[in-house]
């Protein structure tokens, strides 16, 4: 009886497991976000660090307030933060054209405490504010050391001088410095005392003229009531007190001037202090005999 062999072929090897797909978790969202994100991860680490500080430290004053040793404790918490790396080290100044920076930079860093969670924003403004110069100032922190100081500034509309001595005005009469007579800028020069409180009204007198404003070299502010203009081609035109007054003899001037050319030919004043006269002194009769003003128009000690 042949008996018959049956061949065992080999066993299929099983198919390999395919690992379950990780599902994305949280975390790999928020890492996807913070790549996004425009600043590096060491810098949003020092920012959540400063926030949580600064609550430590307001957390801590609250306490100390309700024990009564506030002071020390909350200076002690504000050199922390500090020491964490959030100091001001730097001033960035904005809307600078002519103020001196190192001034801004002076005033802004005169801080007892540097920390960025105990700098006082609004009394750095303060003292921005009492530097002549500065119209309006806004202070901001910017993590992790500067503090950004964004300056609006006056402008120079005139020259002041009184007892002699020169300073740079704003259209308000705000000092805004000290100048001497070989680096004062090209403005009109107003003279007496009070008289950088009065510019402003002066501004809306010369504005009713249009044609003779630029032909105004300066004025005089006499006896703390009226106005002597100067022009540019050396004559001097005393107006009468009062606003309503003065606008009127000016308007009448510069209307006189326009029909017969009043200015530059040699006429050393003219007076329109009463208002029912037109008074003018040719050069040589002032040269031949001097005109003294009354005292009480003295604008000038």
């Amino acid at each position: 009886m042949t008996t018959a062999k049956i061949k065992r072929g080999k066993r299929a090897k099983p198919a390999p497991r395919r690992k379950p797909a990780r599902r994305k978790t949280q975390g790999s969202r928020v890492d996807a976000v913070l790549g996004a994100l425009p600043v590096s991860r060491a810098t949003l680490q020092r920012i959540a660090t400063l926030v949580i500080l600064s609550l430590l430290v307001v957390l801590v004053v609250v306490a100390a307030n309700v024990s009564g040793v506030s002071a020390k404790i909350a200076e002690e918490a504000e050199k922390a933060v500090g020491r964490a790396g959030f100091e001001v080290r730097r001033v960035e100044v904005v809307g600078v054209d002519r103020i001196d920076q190192a001034k801004v930079y002076e005033i802004a860093l005169n801080q007892r405490n540097r920390s960025m969670a105990a700098v006082d924003l609004d009394e750095v403004r303060r003292d921005l504010m009492q530097y002549g110069w500065i119209a309006d100032a806004r202070v901001s922190r910017r993590l992790p050391d500067t503090l950004v100081v964004d300056i609006v500034e006056r402008t120079p509309s005139a020259v002041w001088q009184n007892n002699r001595k020169l300073a740079l005005i704003d259209k308000n009469g705000v000092v805004l410095e000290r100048v001497n007579a070989r680096n004062a800028p090209d403005l009109p020069l107003v003279i007496g005392p009070n008289a950088n409180r009065q510019t402003k009204q002066l501004d809306k007198l010369l504005d009713e003229v249009p044609a003779l404003r630029p032909l105004v070299a300066g004025a005089t502010w006499v006896g703390n009531r009226r106005w002597d203009l100067r022009f540019q081609s050396g004559e001097t035109l005393a107006l009468p007190e009062g606003d309503g007054e003065a606008k009127a003899a000016l308007i009448d001037f510069a209307r006189m001037d326009g029909a017969n050319r009043l200015l530059g030919r040699g006429i050393v004043r003219f007076d329109m202090r009463d208002p029912d006269k037109f008074v003018f002194l040719p050069g040589e009769r002032v040269a031949a005999k001097p005109v003294d003003k009354p005292a009480a128009d003295s604008g000038e000690e």
